[in-house]
């Protein structure tokens, strides 16, 4: 039997971009005859607003799945590292006597990669890296100098080990091929994007529907309030701006949301509200008038392209969002009602607000185009073809 080994730190019932990712690859994996699956994890964890609950070990069909426990942690720093200082530790105690064929991780802040690059190293494993975000070059953004200047040499240092130790990297956004290409010139890359999940596309409409205005607007952000989505920056005043016309629901939980929250100071057109399941959160997009999207003001962020709009497109209502960059120029190309403004620039959101037509829009295309399942399905056998190919 041929044996990947699978690292991802956040999976299924997680409630995040990288557990979707990484649940229906493994899904995809799965329907390949002759192979076992070992999957590395960890409890549920990426809200503290929200818990699931699920086995630390569990054995589905040809899937093996250990779930490690970390200790208490939110969003800051050195919080994460902890975090994930814990989970590299077990998991090479885990992986330590087994004999594995393939090792694949799925990597957003550099420490998964590491950890897949290390125990490909110890085994002599060919290594496939799944690179959802380029975590050197974004800490010179989020992090405060001082703390930049010390921490870089060493993520870069990490950086370089893990890469350049891999048989095949995939990057999920077409914006970092720059950096990737002349850094690791020499590494076979491949470009599975995140993509749409089965749930989305079976209430995604066929039809299009146009809907009566109303005196008010329901506009809906979902997903992480950290400093990446940047919403302390552009939704107090564009929720001012749009008072009497436009009611926020922002749906989610992350570092920056106390800091939202002051911001806004009591504005009463602003519903800010907990993580919520998959089910619930389609209902709320079914409900929902526009949704938004906004990534903070960084270079960094324009060479990504955020999970989120996947979804967001599939269920077939207006677009907005606060982007630049490769994310701008795919929303211009692929995703049709959406509408774009500068991050943080409120006034050119308020001016190109009234450019989105309401109802729901058919976007049959892009959900034929992005299904994760058929994404997902091609990504599989290249990861069986590694092994082959090694043979």
């Amino acid at each position: 039997m041929l044996k990947v080994l699978v690292l991802s730190f956040y999976y299924e019932p997680d409630l995040c971009a990288g557990s979707f990712r990484c649940t229906a690859l493994v899904e995809q994996l799965k329907q390949h005859a002759g192979v076992g699956i070992d999957v590395i994890t960890t409890l549920p964890n990426r809200y503290a607003s929200f818990s699931a609950s699920a086995p630390q070990h569990e054995i589905k069909e040809n899937v093996e799945i250990h779930r490690i426990a970390l200790p208490s942690h939110r969003s800051g720093m050195l919080d994460q590292i902890k975090a994930f200082t814990a989970f590299y530790r077990q998991a090479l105690k885990l992986t330590r006597d087994k004999n594995y064929d393939v090792v694949f991780a799925t990597s957003s802040r550099l420490f998964t990669a590491l950890l897949g690059a290390k125990i490909a190293s110890s085994k002599n494993l060919p290594l496939y890296l799944d690179i959802r975000d380029i975590f050197v070059d974004t800490i010179k953004d989020v992090l405060p100098a001082k703390i930049t200047w010390l921490v870089k040499p060493v993520f870069s240092f990490f950086e370089y080990y893990a890469f350049s130790k891999a048989k095949r990297i995939n990057l999920v956004s077409k914006g970092f091929k720059e950096y990737f290409h002349t850094r690791y010139p020499n590494i076979e890359y491949r470009w599975f994007t995140n993509g749409i999940d089965d749930e989305f596309i079976a209430v995604a409409p066929q039809i299009k529907k146009a809907v009566k205005v109303h005196d008010i607007i329901t506009v809906l952000y979902a997903g992480n309030m950290g400093e990446g989505q940047g919403l302390h920056t552009i939704l107090p005043a564009l929720a001012k701006r749009l008072e009497g016309k436009a009611i926020f629901r922002v749906i989610g939980d992350g570092g920056r949301k106390p800091l939202l929250l002051q911001k806004l100071n009591g504005l009463s057109n602003v519903e800010l509200l907990p993580p919520v399941s998959r089910s619930e959160l389609i209902r709320e997009y079914q409900n929902a008038d526009v949704l938004f999207l906004h990534l903070n003001d960084y270079p960094a962020f324009r060479k990504v392209l955020p999970s989120k709009i996947f979804e967001y497109a599939a269920l077939g209502k207006p677009v907005w969002a606060g982007v630049a960059g490769y994310a701008e120029k795919f929303l211009a190309e692929e995703v049709i009602n959406s509408a774009v403004f500068y991050p943080g620039d409120d006034h050119g959101a308020f001016i190109c607000f009234d450019s989105l037509a309401l109802g729901e829009t058919p976007r049959l295309d892009f959900i034929n185009k992005f299904s994760r399942k058929k994404i997902m399905a091609e990504m599989a056998r290249d990861i069986v073809s590694v092994v082959k190919h090694e043979a």
